[in-house]
């Protein structure tokens, strides 16, 4: 068993591979609870997918790829917001146009403009071809994130649950979503290099969901929303690994099935347990009439 475990970290691109993937395990998971909790979860859909005209753009013009890509992914989020608010349009349907139209701009520009960009690479990831540079970027990203989560955490509770009651309050609204907003984007951007822009969605929203339905306090559901992004990347590489299939898929499987596990068997809300409580509740109520 333990030849088993240690056989994987023989090897440099594993040992990146691994370290990376408990980073965005931690790191999607905190902020993912936002998205979680204020019934957002395509929010980061959009975001993946939003920053590949900003890709094509930098790509072409010799920029730094990731900084066009946080320019657009910031972008994106802005008119989301401007269309909610200066429309009758609810934001779920902004949201899916706003999705569309930079997916549809992202593919147009790399077609148009002739890129040797590597679509397919971003758009389904390769962990083990993660560098060291790659490593050392996403752990600034991410304690840079964190960081500003612990520093801000009340006022982003306060403005997640209710922003109207916040803006009374005087909190700045508007800079607390922007901070929200580009944490999302620089969280995407950390994970692209991993699973791509397409699964990265799962890890966003895949951990803090199962912890939704486990406990009821946000910092729990952080924590534990963590542990599960952690666990889903290391196992997945190991799955990876051994079992020979595509990383990135092996991760999201497992996340999809921590999900699963705790929409049947969650002790409060799960679908099976629920209806045994009920059941139960019912046969209680039986005896005590009788």
């Amino acid at each position: 068993m333990l030849n088993w475990l240690i056989e994987p970290l023989g090897f440099e691109f594993m040992r990146n591979a691994i370290a990376i993937g408990v980073l965005i395990g931690i790191l999607s998971a905190v902020v993912g609870s936002y998205l979680i909790v204020q019934h957002m979860g395509l929010l980061g859909d959009v975001v993946a997918h939003a920053v590949l005209p900003g890709l094509a753009i930098a790509f072409y013009i010799g920029m730094d790829i990731f900084l066009g890509a946080f320019i657009a992914g910031t972008i994106s989020t802005f008119v989301v917001a401007w269309i909610q608010t200066h429309s009758k349009i609810k934001v779920d349907t902004a949201m899916a146009l706003v999705f569309s139209g930079f997916l549809a701009l992202g593919v147009m520009l790399i077609t148009t403009l002739k890129s040797k960009l590597d679509l397919h690479s971003f758009l389904f990831g390769d962990i083990l071809g993660v560098t060291s540079a790659d490593l050392w970027r996403t752990l600034i990203i991410a304690i840079a994130v964190l960081f500003c989560v612990a520093i801000f955490y009340r006022e982003l509770i306060f403005y997640c649950f209710d922003p109207l009651a916040a803006k009374a309050m005087g909190l700045p609204v508007h800079f607390i979503h922007f901070g929200l907003m580009a944490g999302i984007t620089l969280t995407i951007i950390a994970s692209m290099q991993s699973v791509g822009v397409v699964l990265v969605v799962s890890l966003l929203t895949g951990p803090a969901a199962t912890a939704y339905l486990l406990v009821r306090e946000l910092h729990l559901m952080m924590v534990l929303g963590a542990i599960i992004g952690v666990i889903a990347s290391v196992s997945g590489m190991y799955v990876s690994y051994y079992q020979n299939v595509p990383s990135g898929s092996a991760i999201v499987l497992i996340i999809s099935g921590f999900f699963l596990l705790a929409l049947l068997f969650s002790p409060s809300q799960g679908i099976l347990t629920k209806r045994s409580i009920t059941r139960r509740a019912k046969s209680l109520l039986s005896k005590y009439r009788s």
